[in-house]
């Protein structure tokens, strides 16, 4: 399971000119599942993202989780994040779950995700063709993968 976490001052995602959903202060979180995954790594990784210290203190440092701020998170299915991009120009997404795993893989990251927040997790549509628009704030862009554990 492979998460790129963006620090946010706003983040939205539309389908179909429809604002689906949107946050203030938080966390953007691309998620993206391979075949190999299973809950361990939901427990791991929604662990690890809720108590990153990626958030200033008073003295400007990054040291407050998204607990510490009551940070808001919006959570977007992204299975290009498993993308190989080793032969030719055209990535290949041999390792991203197909839906049947991956959807309920993802609904488990945000439910799991929802059980330590006072905020109400929002989230994009899995298989929906998202316009997915934010402001990073730092910019701060951290790349987690459960199969790197250590």
């Amino acid at each position: 399971m492979r998460a790129l976490i963006q620090r946010v001052s706003s983040a939205s995602v539309t389908i179909d000119s429809h604002l689906k959903s949107e946050i203030q202060t938080g966390i953007l979180i691309l998620l993206g599942i391979e075949e190999a995954d299973d809950e361990s790594d939901i427990e791991w990784l929604s662990r690890k993202i809720v108590n990153m210290r990626i958030f200033p203190d008073d003295n400007g440092v990054m040291n407050k989780s998204l607990l510490d701020v009551d940070g808001e998170v919006l959570i977007v299915s992204q299975f290009t994040l498993h993308a190989s991009t080793k032969k030719g120009n055209r990535p290949s997404y041999i390792k991203a779950a197909k839906p049947e795993i991956a959807i309920p893989l993802y609904e488990a990251f945000i439910k799991e995700i929802q059980s330590v927040l006072t905020t109400e997790v929002k989230t994009g549509e899995f298989g929906a063709d998202m316009k997915v628009s934010l402001i990073n704030d730092g910019p701060v862009t951290i790349f987690v993968d459960t199969k790197n554990k250590e």
